[in-house]
């Protein structure tokens, strides 16, 4: 079962709202894109996961310290006698392999999964050691995109290729893996590791005034956007949303990207490009926050 399920990156939300809302330099935007096609094979490797009919726990993307040096885990799988690593990649393409270097077909170098997958592996059997929890470590790099295939590859390493996930699955269907309650306490003590606030954040510096505004369509990202009665409408895709519902993520897009800044009807108003009536945007923030202050001093919280 999963007992941690995956939640898209703070860092990601971020970039992905600031996408829409102003112009990325290209060294944004493609990071932007590779933290999102990360993400999504994550998201893809875990829909796999959860289909496992063997009895085991499964941790995704925890952040965890081992003598003052964090460490992430994508997909940490956890059965009767073995723990299962993962680090998932999203790669799609031709690669080959040459002495223990990895390369894009045009000759680019990127960067070895093994030297992160060794580091990782290396500080979880540190920390498992400190917690009083010995146990084996089967750690791999697996490649979920379908359209990626690597050139000279070694037999002797522990990468899982897309053809090759369904039959990884499907041996671990087969082991015997009765858990108890170890299980679960080792399960639990990670997640209380678990670091909520990563470090690693590459963003770009933005300010209120240089960004868009205006209500975005919560399918096709748009800002062609009309009124018409309690909902809006996407002139671009044609999708119908309740216009509180689209206001409350503009809300919660504007808290993420200002989390310092006090919530306030005339703020919501000029942040959804005064598309809807101000006195709305105060009954919408009402029933959904704490009313704080009076009168012009009136702002909101959670």
């Amino acid at each position: 079962m999963i007992y941690k399920h995956r939640k898209e990156p703070n860092e990601l939300c971020i970039l992905k709202n600031l996408n829409t809302r102003m112009s990325l330099d290209e060294k944004d935007k493609q990071y932007y894109f590779n933290l999102k096609k990360g993400y999504e094979g994550e998201v893809l490797f875990d829909s796999l996961l959860e289909k496992l009919s063997c009895e085991c726990i499964i941790l995704n993307d925890l952040l965890l310290k081992q003598n003052n040096t964090l460490f992430q885990i994508d997909s940490l799988l956890i059965t009767r006698d073995s723990l299962y690593l993962y680090e998932v990649k999203n790669y799609e393409g031709d690669y080959y392999y040459d002495s223990d270097r990895l390369y894009k077909k045009n000759q680019k170098e990127i960067s070895n999964p093994l030297i992160q997958l060794n580091r990782t592996e290396s500080l979880l059997r540190q920390l498992l050691k400190h917690l009083g929890y010995p146990t084996s470590i089967f750690a791999s790099v697996v490649f979920i995109n379908p359209a990626f295939t690597l050139y000279q590859s070694p037999l002797n390493k522990p990468f899982i290729f897309p053809t090759q996930i369904n039959r990884h699955l499907q041996e671990l269907n087969t082991v015997s893996s009765k858990l108890n309650e170890d299980h679960k306490r080792l399960a639990d003590k990670l997640l209380s590791l678990h670091v909520t606030d990563s470090p690693y954040r590459e963003l770009p510096s933005y300010e209120y005034k240089e960004l868009r505004k205006g209500v975005v369509c919560g399918e096709c990202l748009s800002y062609l956007i009309s009124v018409e009665g309690m909902q809006f409408l996407c002139l671009t895709c044609g999708h119908r949303e309740e216009i509180e519902t689209a206001v409350m993520r503009n809300v919660r897009t504007f808290k993420l990207l200002f989390p310092d800044n006090k919530l306030t009807a005339n703020v919501i108003h000029e942040w959804c490009n005064e598309i809807v009536t101000k006195r709305r945007i105060t009954r919408i923030l009402q029933k959904n926050f704490k009313v704080k202050g009076v009168h012009q001093w009136t702002y909101y919280e959670e």
